[in-house]
């Protein structure tokens, strides 16, 4: 669970009871683990808080678009694109209702959505786009996102790449919020290699934004337990005539 802050009100200086405190905080704990995004109220002796607790899922899908049904991850790509990419709020609905009016509706049905699909949508709402066989790198050398295919295990998905740090690559997917993955798992599951971007209105484009990279911390690898550290704590065995 994300507590994104806490506010409250003191009625008194003296300070709780350590007891209280506890007792106050598996309370806290309980409520965040059936919170989805509520208010959950914290009482102890003297004081009353109130805290706002949102579920990681909730934090994960808080600027991608869920989708539908299992052939709309394109519709619902081009709205998380459009959306929190381009400051141009629209609906999956919507996206979905235009593009499935226009398309072919059989194909749509068995397949998914499509690049073309796509462009046709984004064209009729002012922003011209194409997909180019170009690295990854140039999102980051030109600050823009991009749609991708992804191709798991023969399951072919649409995502949104939101950022790249390092060796991590930050996705929009539409069935599973925010997440980040490495890049060499990225370049293994991306394999046509075709970025859609819009090449026009750039000056609306949004890359690597901190809010998105927010839900997905990294494992936080150097506070591990070095491996010649256990030398230190270990007790050899004894052998035989050994006191």
């Amino acid at each position: 669970m994300i507590a994104p802050g806490t506010t409250g009100s003191t009625r008194n200086a003296r300070p709780p009871a350590r007891g209280s405190w506890r007792r106050a905080a598996l309370v806290l704990l309980l409520a965040a683990g059936q919170a989805a995004a509520s208010d959950v109220p914290l009482r102890v002796p003297g004081a009353s808080y109130g805290m706002r607790l949102t579920s990681l899922k909730e934090a994960r899908f808080r600027t991608t678009v869920p989708q539908r049904y299992d052939f709309s991850c394109g519709s619902a790509a081009t709205a998380t694109l459009l959306t929190y990419q381009y400051g141009h709020p629209v609906s999956e609905a919507d996206v979905f209702e235009r593009m499935y009016a226009s398309g072919n509706r059989a194909k749509i049905r068995a397949e998914g959505f499509s690049l073309l699909d796509m462009r046709r949508y984004l064209r009729s709402v002012g922003y011209e786009a194409d997909g180019f066989e170009l690295p990854l790198d140039k999102l980051l050398e030109e600050g823009v996102p991009a749609i991708v295919l992804l191709n798991d295990r023969g399951y072919r998905h649409f995502v949104v790449v939101k950022g790249l740090r390092g060796h991590r690559v930050l996705i929009g997917d539409p069935a599973r919020g925010n997440r980040a993955m490495s890049r060499r798992r990225f370049d293994t599951l991306w394999d046509n290699r075709v970025l859609f971007v819009i090449h026009n209105r750039r000056e609306r484009a949004r890359f690597n934004q901190r809010e998105d990279w927010a839900t997905v911390p990294p494992a936080p690898l150097e506070a591990g337990i070095q491996r010649d550290s256990l030398r230190n704590a270990t007790v050899l065995k004894r052998g035989h005539g050994d006191i």
